[in-house]
C-alpha cells in the first residue's frame, strides 16, 4: 500500500464493515457484518479496527461519500464529524457566515440554535459514535480477549497492540473535548461499562478529570513525535489536548489552570515541531510535509471521499456566481456556500500579506446585508487541492488537503495568552513566538510587535487572524467572555445584521431534545 502514513492507516478502515446505528447510545456496541471469532486473526486486523475509529474523524460509512452510513437517519454530507465541528465552532461566531437556507444552518449563523436543530443533534451523534467506537475497540482488546486469541503477554503483537489501545483512548478524549466544549455534561461511558446499562449524565468536571487522567495515562505509550507518525497519534498530540483542557478549564471546571496549560504547551513547543516556511503550506494537498502540523485529520480524494470534511470546506469557500475559477484551487466546481463576516475581513492589515493571499473581493461586499447571498461577505478559500510546488490533488471532487486539527502556531499564542494571564513563561519568549507567527505573515519584520502591544485583545485577534477557519473561534470567544452578551457585537449576532446581545446560555449548546427523551438521566442545559 504506497500510502503516506496517516492515508494508509485511514485507508485500512475498509477492512472492518461496520454497519449503520439506528441511534448512537453508548451503551451499544457498533453492530458489525464481522465477528471477534473471524475477523480477529492477525495484527492487520487490529490496526483495521483501529483505522476504523481514526476514520470516523474523516468519512462517513463504508461506501464514499454516501450509500452505506455509519449513522442511519442523518444525512451523510451534512452530518459528517469535521463539517459539523467546523459549522458549530465558526457559523456562530465573528469569522464566518453561511448562505445555505438547508434545516438547522441559518439558526447556526445568529446563534438562534434549538434542541431540535438537525446540525445539534448529528453533532452530538458523531461524538457519542466516535466515543461507541472507541469502547469497543477497547473492548475486544483487553487481555483476557488477548489471551483468548492466542496473543501472548509481552509478545510482538501483544506491545503493538497497546500502542494501539492508547491511540483509540486519545481518539476518546479527543471527541469527549469536543463533547465538554460543545455540549457541557454528556453521559460518560468507557469499555468499563456494561453493554445495556442506561448512562448517567456526567458533570463536566468529571468529563474534564476523565480526559486528564486518559491522557496523562497513555502518554508514555505512545511514540514522541516525528514524520513517520504523520496523521496518528503521539505524544506531542496528547500534550496538546492536555493544554487545550488546561486551556479552557475555567470554563469546563469554574477554576483555571493556567500554569498547567502552560506546561502542556511548552511540551508541544519543545517536540522538535517547526513553522512551516510558507503559511499556505499548511492548507494544501501536500500539507503532510508540513513541519507545523502536531495532528490532523486525514483526507485523500481516492480514499477517503465524502460531502463533509476537506470537500465541504473546499468547495463552499468559492462562489459559482462572484466569477471564481475553481480550477485555481484544482476543483471541479464551486458551492457559494460560507464566507468571512466583516468583522473577520477588517481584522486583518495591509500588510499581512500571506494570510490574506487567498481572500477574493471581486464581485463581493465586505458588508454582509443578507445572509442569504454568498457576495455579501469576502470570499476566503484558505485550503486548496493544488500542492505547494505547484501539482494537483488525485481528484478534482474530493481533495487531498488533510485539516489541522493542531499545529505549532495555535501553540505559539496560547503561550502568549497564557503568560499574560499568569501561568509562566517570559515576556520575551511570548514576543519571539508571536513575531515568528507574524513575520511569515508580513514576509518581514514590519509587523513585528512591542510588549506595549501584547495583550489580551490583541492575543485574541492574532488568533483569529492566524487561525481563521480552523474551527477554534467559538471556544476562543467563550474563553474570552465574548461569544455571547453585547461587549462584543459582530454581523447577525442574535440575528440582526448590525448584532445584538445574547443570552449567556448560548455558550453551550442544548443536548438533543430525542436524547432527553430516549435517556431519562438526562438534564437539559439552561435556557433551552
Amino acid at each position: 500500500m504506497n500510502l503516506r502514513p496517516g492515508r494508509a492507516i485511514v485507508a485500512a478502515a475498509g477492512l472492518v464493515a461496520l454497519a449503520a446505528l439506528g441511534c448512537t447510545d453508548p451503551t451499544v456496541a457498533p453492530k458489525s457484518t464481522v465477528t471477534p471469532a473471524n475477523i480477529f486473526t492477525d495484527q492487520n486486523s487490529y490496526l483495521s479496527f483501529l483505522a476504523k475509529v481514526y476514520a470516523g474523524l474523516a468519512v462517513t460509512g463504508q461506501q464514499g461519500a454516501a450509500g452505506n452510513a455509519d449513522i442511519a437517519g442523518i444525512d451523510e454530507g451534512f452530518s459528517q464529524y469535521l463539517r459539523l465541528l467546523w459549522n458549530h465552532q465558526e457559523l456562530p461566531t465573528d469569522e464566518a457566515a453561511i448562505a445555505w437556507n438547508d434545516v438547522g444552518l441559518p439558526e447556526m449563523n445568529t446563534q438562534s440554535f434549538t434542541a431540535q436543530g438537525n446540525m445539534i443533534v448529528a453533532m452530538y451523534y458523531r461524538v457519542m459514535f466516535q466515543v461507541g467506537m472507541a469502547n469497543e475497540f477497547l473492548r475486544q482488546t483487553t487481555d483476557a480477549a488477548l489471551s483468548g486469541r492466542g496473543v501472548a503477554s509481552g509478545s510482538t503483537l501483544y506491545t503493538t497492540i497497546q500502542q494501539y489501545r492508547a491511540e483509540a483512548r486519545f481518539l476518546r478524549a479527543l471527541s469527549y473535548w469536543h463533547g465538554i466544549d460543545l455540549f457541557g455534561s454528556i453521559p460518560l461511558f468507557t469499555e468499563d461499562d456494561a453493554l445495556g446499562t442506561i448512562p448517567q449524565q456526567a458533570t463536566r468536571q468529571a468529563l474534564f478529570d476523565f480526559c486528564i487522567s486518559e491522557l496523562n495515562a497513555i502518554r508514555t505509550q505512545l511514540p514522541t513525535p516525528g514524520a513517520a507518525l504523520y496523521g496518528r497519534v503521539s505524544q506531542g498530540a496528547v500534550d496538546m489536548l492536555l493544554a487545550k483542557l488546561y486551556m479552557n478549564a475555567g470554563v469546563y471546571t469554574g477554576t483555571a489552570n493556567w500554569s498547567a496549560a502552560m506546561t502542556a504547551v511548552q511540551a508541544v513547543i519543545g517536540g522538535g515541531y517547526t513553522l512551516a516556511p510558507r503559511f499556505r503550506n499548511n492548507f494544501m494537498a501536500d500539507n503532510n510535509t508540513s513541519p507545523e502540523i502536531i495532528f490532523p485529520i486525514v483526507f485523500d480524494g481516492q480514499r477517503t471521499q465524502t460531502w463533509g470534511g476537506m470537500t465541504f470546506l473546499m468547495h463552499a469557500a468559492c462562489g459559482w456566481n462572484d466569477g471564481y475559477n475553481a480550477a485555481d484551487l484544482y476543483l471541479n466546481g464551486c458551492w457559494g456556500g460560507y464566507r468571512m463576516k466583516p468583522e473577520a475581513y477588517n481584522n486583518y492589515a495591509a500588510g499581512d500579506t500571506a494570510r490574506t493571499s487567498f481572500f477574493y473581493l471581486t464581485n463581493h461586499t465586505v458588508a454582509m446585508p443578507d445572509l442569504f447571498d454568498f457576495r455579501g461577505g469576502i470570499a476566503a478559500s484558505k485550503f486548496s487541492n493544488k500542492t505547494s510546488t505547484g501539482g494537483n490533488g488525485s481528484d478534482m471532487g474530493f481533495p487531498d488537503t488533510d485539516f489541522p486539527v493542531f499545529r505549532l502556531a495555535d501553540a505559539y499564542l496560547m503561550y502568549a495568552e497564557l503568560f499574560l494571564r499568569g501561568g509562566g513563561g517570559s515576556q520575551a519568549t511570548a514576543l519571539g513566538y508571536v513575531n515568528a507567527i507574524r513575520r511569515r505573515a508580513y514576509g518581514g519584520a514590519a509587523g513585528d510587535i512591542t510588549g506595549t502591544q501584547l495583550t489580551l485583545p490583541f492575543v485574541l485577534a492574532e488568533r483569529g487572524r492566524e487561525l481563521l477557519f480552523e474551527a477554534h473561534r467559538r471556544t476562543d470567544l467563550v474563553r474570552y467572555g465574548l461569544f455571547t452578551g453585547g461587549a462584543y457585537l459582530w454581523a447577525w449576532k442574535g440575528g440582526t445584521q448590525a448584532g445584538a446581545a445574547t443570552p449567556v446560555t448560548r455558550d453551550l449548546y442544548p443536548l438533543p431534545a430525542n436524547e432527553l427523551i430516549a435517556n431519562p438521566n438526562l438534564r437539559q442545559n439552561p435556557g433551552y
